[in-house]
C-alpha cells in the first residue's frame, strides 16, 4: 500500500555515470523521507556502480524513457510520483514541497532553469515556463509530479519513443487542472548551447506541431535522431 503524502523520486538514466552520484547527493540531503528509484536502460558505463550506493532501488529495464518511468512507477511504495531526468536538479526540498500536494492535487510540474552563462538560456526557459503555464503541458525536464491512483487510473506513460511527456499531459489535463507552484528546477542548457539556441526553438516547435498533426512518434525518432534507432535514445 503507498504511503499517505510521501515521494517517490524515479529517475530514468542511460550512461550518466558522470553526474547520478552528485544529483542523487543533492535528493538525499533534500528529501530525507522520498524513496529514490534509479531505472537504467542499458548503460554502459559506470552509471549503475555510481548509483547503487545512494538510491533506494535500482532497476534494470528495457531502453527508453517511459518505458523505464513506467517501470519505477510499477515498483514505487508511495503515493506520489516524481519523475525527474538525471540532467535535472531540484532546487527546492521535501518541506516546500509536500504541504503543496494537498488532496484536491492531481498532478504538479515545476518551473524551469536552463544552466549555463549564455544570457539566452534565461529568455529560453522564461518562454517554455510560460509555454508549459498557459498550455498546462510540461515537459520531462520540468519535474512531472503525478498522484499514484491518477497514474495508475491512465495507465501510465504511452509506450512511444518520444514525446511522452506531452502526451502524457494532454492526458491529464483532461482530469484537472495542474498545481504549478513556484518552485523551480535547474536542468542543463546543454543542448541549446551545442545545437544553437534559434535552432533548437525551430527544431522542437517543428516536432510538437508533427506530433500534434498526428505523425508516429517513431517517424519524430527519425527526424530528430537521424540514423539512430529508438533503442539508442538518451535518458
Amino acid at each position: 500500500m503507498a504511503a499517505p503524502g510521501t515521494l517517490s523520486i524515479i529517475i530514468p538514466m542511460l550512461d550518466e555515470g558522470g553526474r547520478i552520484a552528485t544529483l542523487l547527493g543533492v535528493l538525499r540531503s533534500h528529501f530525507a523521507d522520498a524513496e529514490i528509484i534509479v531505472v537504467d536502460g542499458g548503460s554502459a558505463d559506470h552509471s549503475v556502480a555510481a548509483a547503487m550506493p545512494l538510491a533506494d532501488s535500482v532497476l534494470l529495464g528495457p531502453r527508453g524513457r517511459a518505458r523505464q518511468m513506467n517501470l519505477g512507477a510499477a515498483c514505487a511504495k508511495h503515493d506520489w510520483l516524481c519523475f525527474l531526468h538525471a540532467d535535472t536538479q531540484p532546487e527546492f526540498d521535501q518541506s516546500a514541497l509536500l504541504p503543496l500536494l494537498g488532496d484536491e492535487v492531481l498532478w504538479a510540474f515545476c518551473r524551469v532553469r536552463l544552466s549555463g552563462s549564455q544570457r539566452i538560456l534565461g529568455l529560453i526557459a522564461a518562454l517554455m515556463n510560460l509555454r508549459s503555464r498557459l498550455t498546462r503541458v510540461a515537459t520531462g525536464d520540468q519535474c512531472l509530479l503525478v498522484r499514484r491512483s491518477v497514474f495508475t487510473r491512465i495507465e501510465g506513460f504511452a509506450d512511444i519513443p518520444l514525446m511522452e511527456d506531452v502526451e502524457i499531459c494532454k492526458r491529464l489535463r483532461r482530469l484537472g487542472r495542474p498545481l504549478n507552484p513556484d518552485l523551480m528546477v535547474t536542468t542543463s542548457g546543454r543542448r541549446w548551447v551545442e545545437q544553437g539556441a534559434a535552432r533548437t526553438i525551430l527544431r522542437m516547435w517543428a516536432l510538437r506541431l508533427a506530433f500534434w498533426m498526428g505523425v508516429p512518434p517513431a517517424k519524430l525518432w527519425a527526424h530528430y535522431y537521424g540514423s539512430r534507432s529508438p533503442g539508442s535514445r538518451e535518458s
